[in-house]
């Protein structure tokens, strides 16, 4: 059931480039600096850097995938070209779960910030964000997306305050002291990788971008670049007015550092901004994973009716329904036990086998058209997605037992599903 028609293509470089900006900045950064200097150290900067390799790595994997299957299901389709539906579902599962978990649990950390504010409790909080959302994400995907794109410039805004509040104070510390010396800068550089995700929530928005082939690549590119750009210039900022030991102990860095140049106006200001990179992190997650549910859906994988497109709107406003009916179900938990650690377990697997997507086309289909072409590789062996499966590995190793078991649990989950719909594509 596809009424309506398909997606419109209304979303051109910059809109998508900055959307995606906004879901990578999200709230993370704003959360992680204060315990990956408790790690790194004033070298918090080499352990962004470090993960910003590593990032980069899957990032171009999915821009060479994006452009060539630049459709809405992304993973999903990814991985059933190159390891057959079953694989394909199951990523597409896990996926789609996490971005479902992740959007309640953003969702209850806004009603959080709302009722320290007002105290208004968070739960209901949580509920109206994720309601209010939702119905602006069916409005429309223009409207959505010019929406988070003035949040996106907020949450920038936030960030460039810290960068100029230290630009008076750079070379006052030592850059490079490191209290747990490098094993401290790897553990940092594996906690921070968090905050470089929401690449892969991009190539999403492929059936609602114009000339995806060629513009979901380069913004990808383009967000991660920016990112980057931002990420290495605030922990600069930031150690430079607090030195490790002050930010290591902080809860609020960038709120402290704003109170205590400019006063407890300014760490208000910072706070907003916070409310606004948790509402943004919320909107896009819906976004992505309601297209996933769409993508998967048109492809015969999920229930048909989750492809139906609203006639007036042009989006897949029963799968975004549906997306935020669970989402806010998940929020009546209060606290999702494990939601953080078990989106990442879903993340890193996916990495895995996006990675490996790319080497296997490679090999078995050379031909194949690429707009974008990841660079580097031996015969037929590319190798920066070689880096990235290593990469990969080498985070889910950081996770705890316990979220292996649930995590390999709901993947188990997947694969029973797997067999009630199968892939058709």
């Amino acid at each position: 059931m596809n009424s309506g028609g398909g997606l419109r293509r209304e979303l051109g470089l910059v809109e998508v480039t900055l959307t995606g900006v906004g879901i990578i900045l999200g709230a993370g950064i704003y959360a992680l600096l204060g315990e990956a200097a408790g790690l790194a150290g004033n070298a918090v900067w080499a352990a962004f850097g470090l993960s910003a390799v590593m990032a980069s790595c899957t990032g171009l994997a999915y821009a060479e995938l994006a452009s060539m299957f630049p459709r809405a299901s992304a993973e999903y389709a990814y991985v059933s070209e190159g390891f057959g539906g079953r694989a394909g579902f199951v990523i597409g599962w896990l996926i789609l779960l996490s971005g479902v978990l992740s959007a309640a649990t953003v969702a209850l950390g806004f009603g959080g910030y709302i009722g320290e504010a007002i105290r208004f409790p968070a739960l209901p909080t949580a509920v109206l964000l994720i309601t209010g959302l939702s119905a602006l994400s069916v409005r429309g995907i223009r409207e959505t997306a010019l929406s988070a794109i003035a949040m996106t410039m907020i949450e920038v805004g936030g960030i460039v305050a810290i960068v100029l509040i230290g630009l008076p104070h750079l070379g006052e510390v030592d850059y490079l002291e490191v209290p747990l010396g490098l094993p401290g800068v790897f553990q940092g550089a594996a906690l921070v990788f968090f905050a470089y995700m929401g690449f892969e929530e991009m190539v999403k928005l492929a059936e609602e971008t114009k000339n995806p082939e060629q513009t979901i690549p380069r913004a990808v590119l383009l967000a991660l670049g920016i990112v980057v750009v931002l990420y290495m210039l605030v922990t600069l900022s930031a150690v430079s007015v607090m030195g490790w030991e002050g930010l290591a102990g902080s809860q609020a860095p960038f709120a402290e550092i704003a109170g205590a140049a400019l006063g407890p106006n300014a760490f208000a200001a910072l706070t907003i901004v916070a409310l606004f990179a948790t509402a943004n992190t919320t909107l896009l997650l819906i976004v992505a994973a309601s297209r996933l549910a769409y993508g998967m859906a048109a492809a015969g994988s999920f229930p048909a009716v989750l492809a139906t497109i609203h006639q007036r709107f042009g989006t897949p406003w029963i799968a975004v329904a549906g997306v935020g009916a669970v989402a806010a179900a998940f929020t009546l938990a209060g606290e999702i036990a494990f939601v953080a650690n078990l989106t990442n377990f879903a993340l890193f697997l996916t990495f895995v086998l996006i990675n490996a997507t790319v080497i296997v086309l490679r090999v078995r289909r050379p031909d194949a058209p690429r707009p974008f072409r990841v660079p580097l590789a031996v015969g037929p062996v590319p190798v920066v997605p070689v880096l990235g499966i290593l990469f990969s590995l080498f985070l889910l190793a950081q996770l705890e037992t316990r979220v292996y078991l649930l995590g390999l649990l709901l993947a188990g989950a997947g694969v029973v599903l797997s067999y009630r719909w199968r892939a058709r594509g």
